[in-house]
């Protein structure tokens, strides 16, 4: 059942906010007259948001599921991290620059495992995003997490990251400092690097921000995530000179979780709760972990030089080209 509280919702999500607002009124009666029993409409009105909140996502257009992908409800990765792991230690700093807070990691136990878990971080709030710069990292953002990486590494632990970020910071200092090439450098040291890597979509992956910490054995997304070159609103304002055709440029730009699957870019599908993972933390939590944990298993099994390897070829096969005869 949905836990009552004070949520926010999207446009398409307006029948399920209907709902609850009639929840709230029947709260607000019963209790100016505690005499009155609404237990069983309560009931039944708990039920059809449950409903509704399945429905509304069977049938998600490419923009709702963008949408949903920023839900300001949704989980962040401090959130994961909260619910998989114990014992968590985040580190800090790029030991050059400064600690970008854009991107959070550290070393956790993940069902008595420890790994490195590294992610963006976008802030619950209008302050804590303005901290976090709204999860758009700058060159030691990813400096930091090459850091921790090598650390990593250097300890034989698995790594696990978790992507979310509307692109990498654009701004002009970004670029003085090297944002290409820290980007570039972390393709280039993930594909490399001796331990397990598994990668999770959990809101947006837009572009460079995404692939600076997205190169892994396995890549997974979330349900209503997505994952491509461009957002749908720059893509149109391209394209089109203006924003208006954002909704035909998500449905051109194959960006779902269900296109990306079955172009082989990446290679697994976590369901989340009806409705999206801003319903139910906890469950979106164990879902990932379940897939987490033998997929960790598995990549451990085989000879790091091997896996490197497969890591390579996994990656040279992406894309699609033709090669005209001589």
């Amino acid at each position: 059942m949905p836990q009552f509280k004070q949520r926010q919702f999207l446009e398409f999500e307006k029948p399920v906010k209907e709902l609850f607002d009639q929840v709230a009124q029947l709260k607000q009666m019963s209790e100016k007259n505690p005499k009155m029993d609404y237990t069983d409409t309560l009931q039944q009105l708990e039920q059809s948001i449950v409903e509704k909140r399945k429905e509304i996502t069977q049938h998600l257009t490419p923009w709702q599921q963008v949408q949903l992908s920023r839900h300001p409800d949704r989980p962040y990765t401090h959130a994961y991290i909260k619910r998989m792991c114990t014992n968590y230690i985040e580190l800090y700093g790029d030991r050059n620059v400064r600690d970008d807070k854009a991107i959070v990691g550290g070393f956790g136990q993940l069902d008595g495992q420890t790994i490195m878990i590294i992610g963006h971080q976008k802030g619950i709030n209008t302050k804590m995003r303005q901290l976090r710069n709204f999860g758009m990292a700058n060159p030691e953002g990813y400096r930091k997490a090459l850091r921790l990486m090598k650390l990593a590494e250097k300890f034989n632990k698995p790594i696990v990251t978790l992507i979310d970020t509307p692109g990498a910071f654009p701004g002009a200092e970004a670029e003085e400092r090297g944002q290409g090439e820290a980007i570039a450098r972390n393709i280039y040291e993930m594909m490399r690097l001796k331990v397990p890597v598994i990668c999770v979509i959990i809101g947006e992956g837009a572009s460079g921000g995404a692939l600076g910490i997205g190169v892994g054995d396995r890549v997974l997304m979330l349900q209503n995530t997505w994952y491509t070159v461009i957002s749908p609103e720059n893509c149109s304002s391209i394209l089109w000179r203006s924003w208006e055709k954002k909704e035909v440029a998500a449905q051109q730009l194959k960006l779902t979780s269900t296109d990306m699957k079955g172009f082989g870019l990446v290679d697994d599908v976590v369901p989340e709760p009806d409705g999206g993972a801003h319903w139910n933390y906890e469950e979106t939590s164990q879902t990932l972990k379940s897939y987490l944990i033998p997929l960790i298993k598995e990549l451990q099994s085989i000879d790091p030089a091997a896996r490197v390897q497969q890591r390579i070829e996994k990656y040279s096969k992406m894309g699609f080209w033709e090669e005209l005869p001589q």
